[in-house]
C-alpha cells in the first residue's frame, strides 16, 4: 500500500518538471536562421556582390597618385639647352601615419638640414599631407628612403636647371618652387612651356610606400620646346665683356643688346650686375630687373643722327651742307646749348664727327617740331618694341605741341626724351635696314617679318657714311673700330637726371653701332651707368665694348671683311698694350 503510494507521488513530481522543448527549438531556430543569413551574406558579398568588399580593401591600399609633367626646353637658336627640367624628388609627410616622437623628428630633421622645432609644428598638422622639403638632390633622397619611416614619401618631381646660370638669367627668367615661370621667356611663354600632369593608380603597403603600379589613368602631356632667337655664343662674349668694363670702371650697372639687322631677332641681351638662377636670388631685387627693356635713360648724342636723318628727309639739308657753330655756344630762349670747343663753321657729317650739340641743335631748329616729332615716333620711341618681355618700358616721348624752343633744342642730342636700350637698338636697326621697321623677336624666326618704311634708303645710307667717321681717328668713337671692317656708330655721354635738374658727377656712357657698315648685319647698343672715376664718356667706357663684341660675333657669324686688313697707328698702339 504505501509503496503504490510513493510511486504515485514520483509520478506527480515527474510531471511538475518543466518542459524545454519548445525554446529548445526556438534557439535551434534562431541559430539557423543566423547562420543562413551569415552564409548567405557572405556568398552575397563574394561570389554575387564583390563591389563592397573590394571597395573596402582598395581604399587600404590603391591610391591615385598625380604623375608630374616635365616642362618644356629652353634652347638658343642652334639648339643649346638654356632651361631643363630633370626629374627629382620631393619629400612629403602623413602627418596622421607618422609616428612624431623626438627620435624620429630628429633623424628626419638631421637628414634633412631642418630645424627640429619648426619640423614638429609642421607635423603637428591634421592634414593628410604636407611638403617637407621640395625638389632635392638623388644623394639626399636616398638617405631619407634609408629612415624607412611609415609616413614619409618621396614624391617624384622636376626641377628647373638652367646651364648657363647667370649669362642668360635676364632674358631666360626662371621659375618658382611649383614650376611656374617667374621672369623673362619663363614667366611671357609660361602657358606654351607648361605640362599637363597625368595620374596613376598604385599600391601602397602599410608604410605607405608604392610597391606596385596597378595602372595609368592619365598620361602626363609635356610642355613644349621653345627656341628662343639668343646666339648663346654672343651672349657669352657680350656679358663676358660688359661684366668686365662695369668692375674696370667701378660702374652701378650695364646693359647690352645685339640685334640682327635683317631679322629683328635679339641675339644677345645682358645686364650687370646679374643673378645665378639656379640659386636663391637673395632680397636684392634690382639684380632681377632686365634693364635692356625696363630701364629708361636720355640717351644723349646718340638721338642725334635721327635728328640730322629728320633734316634730309626734308630735303633741308645735305652732309655737306654747312653749319656754323661759332663761337661754340648758342643761346636759346634763356639758356645756353654749348659745345666742349668753337668748331666755326663745319658741315652736317661734322656736325655727328664732333658730335657738335649747338650744329644739332641749329638742325633741329629749322624744321617744324612736328616733323622731328614724327621722325622720332616712326622710329618706335614712346612706344613699347613689341617684344611683350614682362615690365617692359615705353619710354617718353613728349608731345610737340608741348615744346618750347629750348626743348625742341635739347631733344635733338638726347635730352628730354627717355629710351630703353633695346628701343634705342632697333632705331639704329631701321638705320642699318635701309629706313624699314622691323618688330623685335625674342624667338626663332622662320622667315623675315614684314616691315614698315619710316624713311627714304638714300637718308639711311647718307646717315650711315657719315657715322662712319664717328668711329675714325678724328671721330668721337675709335676705340668702337675693328680691323677689317668698316663700322659705323655714334657715342652718348649723358649727365643722369636727378631731383631738381643733373646730376654733374653722374654720366651714362653709351655707344651704338653697326657693322659691317657697307651692309649692316648686326646692331649694337652699349649702356653703362655711372662709371667711376675719370674716365665717363662713351667713346672711353662703351665703345671699346662694342669693338671687342661686334669683332667676336663677326667672326662667330662668319660674316667677310668689307674693309682691308690695315692696322692703324691706334690699333697697333692698342696692340702694343695689350
Amino acid at each position: 500500500m504505501a509503496g503504490g503510494k510513493r510511486k504515485k507521488t514520483q509520478q506527480a513530481e515527474i510531471k511538475r518538471i518543466p518542459s524545454f522543448r519548445a525554446r529548445r527549438i526556438t534557439v535551434l531556430v534562431v541559430m539557423a536562421l543566423a547562420c543562413a543569413s551569415l552564409i548567405w551574406q557572405s556568398v552575397d558579398r563574394q561570389v554575387l556582390d564583390t563591389a563592397f568588399l573590394q571597395e573596402q580593401g582598395e581604399s587600404r591600399y590603391l591610391r591615385v597618385m598625380s604623375v608630374s609633367a616635365s616642362r618644356g626646353m629652353i634652347t638658343d637658336r642652334n639648339g643649346e639647352p638654356l632651361a631643363i627640367s630633370t626629374p627629382v624628388k620631393s619629400v612629403t609627410a602623413n602627418p596622421r601615419r607618422l609616428q612624431g616622437d623626438a627620435q624620429t623628428i630628429g633623424a628626419l630633421a638631421s637628414t634633412l638640414g631642418l630645424n627640429p622645432d619648426r619640423l614638429r609644428r609642421q607635423l603637428s598638422s591634421d592634414r593628410g599631407f604636407v611638403y617637407l622639403k621640395r625638389r632635392i638632390n638623388p644623394d639626399l633622397a636616398d638617405a631619407v628612403q634609408k629612415l624607412d619611416l611609415e609616413g614619409i614619401d618621396l614624391l617624384p618631381e622636376y626641377r628647373r636647371f638652367y646651364p648657363s646660370g647667370e649669362v642668360v638669367s635676364h632674358m631666360v627668367g626662371f621659375t618658382n618652387i611649383d614650376d611656374q615661370g617667374q621672369e623673362g621667356l619663363e614667366l611671357l611663354y609660361d602657358d606654351w612651356l607648361n605640362g599637363t600632369d597625368g595620374a596613376k593608380r598604385v599600391i601602397k603597403d602599410g608604410k605607405g610606400r608604392v610597391v606596385e603600379q596597378v595602372e595609368n589613368i592619365q598620361s602626363p602631356s609635356p610642355g613644349r620646346d621653345l627656341v628662343a632667337s639668343l646666339d648663346r655664343r654672343l651672349q657669352f662674349l657680350a656679358y663676358r665683356e660688359l661684366k668686365a668694363a662695369v668692375n674696370k670702371h667701378k660702374a652701378k650697372s650695364g646693359s647690352a643688346v645685339i640685334l640682327d639687322v635683317r631679322s629683328g631677332e635679339i641675339l644677345a641681351m645682358v645686364n650687370s650686375p646679374s643673378y645665378n638662377p639656379n640659386a636663391s636670388r637673395g632680397n636684392d631685387l634690382s639684380r632681377l630687373r632686365n634693364r635692356v627693356v625696363t630701364d629708361v635713360f636720355e640717351a644723349g648724342s646718340t638721338i642725334k643722327p635721327f635728328t640730322v636723318a629728320a633734316a634730309l628727309e626734308k630735303g633741308r639739308f645735305k652732309p655737306d651742307t654747312p653749319v656754323d657753330v661759332t663761337p661754340g655756344q648758342m643761346k636759346v630762349g634763356r639758356y645756353l646749348v654749348r659745345d666742349k670747343r668753337n668748331y666755326g663753321m663745319i658741315d652736317v657729317a661734322t656736325v655727328l664727327r664732333k658730335s657738335s650739340n649747338v650744329g644739332v641743335s641749329k638742325i633741329a631748329l629749322s624744321m617744324e617740331p612736328e616733323v622731328l616729332w614724327k621722325v622720332f615716333g616712326s622710329l618706335g620711341f614712346g612706344e613699347a618694341t613689341g617684344s611683350q618681355f614682362p615690365g617692359e618700358s615705353s619710354g617718353r616721348l613728349p608731345f610737340f605741341s608741348d615744346w618750347s624752343a629750348f626743348e625742341q633744342a635739347t631733344l635733338s642730342f638726347g635730352y628730354g626724351l627717355s629710351v630703353t636700350p633695346l628701343q634705342l637698338a632697333r632705331a639704329y636697326a631701321v638705320l642699318a635696314n635701309d629706313g624699314v621697321r622691323l618688330p623685335v623677336s625674342l624667338l626663332k624666326l622662320d622667315r623675315t617679318p614684314d616691315g614698315v618704311r619710316v624713311m627714304r634708303k638714300s637718308t639711311a645710307r647718307s646717315v650711315i657714311k657719315m657715322l662712319e667717321a664717328v668711329v675714325s681717328q678724328e671721330g668721337t668713337a675709335p676705340l668702337a673700330a675693328i680691323p677689317g671692317y668698316r663700322v659705323a656708330g655714334k657715342t652718348g655721354t649723358a649727365k643722369k637726371s636727378v631731383a631738381g635738374g643733373y646730376a654733374e658727377d653722374k654720366y651714362l656712357a653709351l655707344f651704338v653701332g653697326m657693322a659691317p657698315a657697307s651692309n649692316p648685319r648686326l646692331v649694337m647698343a652699349v649702356f653703362i651707368d655711372e662709371p667711376g672715376g675719370d674716365e665717363y664718356y662713351g667713346g672711353l667706357v662703351a665703345a671699346p665694348v662694342f669693338s671687342k663684341v661686334m669683332s667676336g660675333a663677326l667672326r662667330l657669324m662668319n660674316i667677310p671683311p668689307d674693309k682691308p686688313w690695315q692696322e692703324n697707328t691706334l690699333m697697333a698702339r692698342l696692340g702694343d698694350q695689350g
